[in-house]
């Protein structure tokens, strides 16, 4: 059973950074993409930032584009979501999921609140 655990959330003022991290468990984490995803108040659940199994290839929403960074350390089974020059609009709770060999996100953490002040 897969278990994804994120931690690094809180309240940062805009501008300010924060480093959210997600430790997963219960498979083998450097066979898998690994994404971040977000729902803000109110809004369905989107996409933030994906990264592939072995770390070379990344995507981003455009919104993030430029502000965030996405990594992991396949001996840690930690994936890392870095993110700069945080804006309000990015007030969300953030989750981690974890890809299938279909390439589905099938797993998901429990979430991690941010909350970005003006």
């Amino acid at each position: 059973q897969v278990q994804l655990v994120e931690s690094g959330g809180g309240p940062v003022q805009a501008g300010g950074s924060l480093r959210l991290s997600c430790a997963a468990s219960g498979r083998t984490f450097s066979a898998y993409t690994m994404g971040w995803f977000r729902q803000a108040p109110g809004k369905g659940r989107v996409f933030v930032a994906t990264i592939t199994s072995s770390g070379y290839s990344t995507s981003y929403a455009d919104s993030v584009k430029g502000r965030f960074i996405i990594s992991r350390d396949n001996a840690k089974n930690t994936v890392y979501l870095q993110m700069n020059s945080l804006k309000p609009e990015d007030t969300a709770v953030y989750y981690c999921a974890m890809s299938n060999y279909q390439g589905t996100f099938d797993s998901w953490g429990q979430g991690t609140q941010v909350t970005v002040s003006s």
